[in-house]
């Protein structure tokens, strides 16, 4: 499970601190499904950030499974995102000159699991999110529903822990945007903790609790309607 302490996240910006995280407290349990709210600027996309270990808090201490993230080196957190975290974000962030298939080797790559083993399980998670027939297309020749369902493949082929979004389904049709929080709560109902940024009421209606955030201050922690 994470755990945060008083985490608190400032920053200079010309000439004046500003604070994205205040003094937050939070615990989310393994196999939950956060939504975190608010509105722009009030310190969502930090908090996920500082939830994924690629963003040091200025104070406060951030645990994942009781291990302080931020009291490990450089390399050590990097290998627990590696091994424990996988990240979905907006914009896909697939490489344009790969496959889908190539795409979602990436992580297995980096990994240095032998080439069939990639692939094998690059297929697999194709297969899972309805891409089957699409492995060898590149993301130009995709919808952007298409898309966001490699990224999700990608995010999948590690077998992480915990799966965090950031605004997973700003770029997509209503349609296509239903099909991807369901596949969210699929990965969810598998077993593992969703920690989902969303600016969409509609969206945030999928999770099991919703953390609204304003100027960095936790205001709220509520269950869901579809908790």
């Amino acid at each position: 499970m994470y755990q945060l302490q008083n985490v608190t996240k400032s920053y200079e910006r010309r000439g004046q601190t500003v604070t994205a995280l205040n003094s937050a407290n939070l615990d989310i349990a393994d196999e939950d499904f956060v939504a975190i709210v608010g509105p722009s600027g009030s310190g969502k996309t930090t908090l996920l950030s500082v939830l994924g270990g690629m963003l040091a808090p200025t104070s406060g201490i951030v645990s994942l499974d009781g291990e302080s993230l931020y009291d490990l080196s450089v390399e050590e957190r990097t290998a627990i995102r590696a091994q424990k975290i996988g990240f979905v974000f907006q914009t896909f962030n697939l490489i344009p000159w790969l496959t889908a298939c190539e795409n979602v080797q990436i992580p297995l790559l980096l990994a240095k699991k032998p080439a069939d083993e990639q692939r094998e399980r690059a297929l697999e998670m194709l297969e899972r999110v309805g891409l089957a027939d699409r492995i060898d297309h590149r993301p130009g020749e995709l919808s952007q529903g298409q898309q966001q369902r490699v990224a999700l493949a990608r995010t999948l082929a590690n077998d992480p822990q915990v799966i965090l979004a950031d605004e997973p389904t700003g770029n997509l049709d209503s349609e296509t945007r239903e099909r991807v929080l369901e596949y969210l709560t699929e990965f969810q109902h598998d077993g593992r903790t969703i920690v989902m940024v969303t600016h969409d009421e509609a969206a945030a209606a999928y999770a099991n609790r919703r953390i609204r955030l304003v100027e960095g201050v936790i205001q709220e922690i509520a269950v869901s309607n579809a908790a």
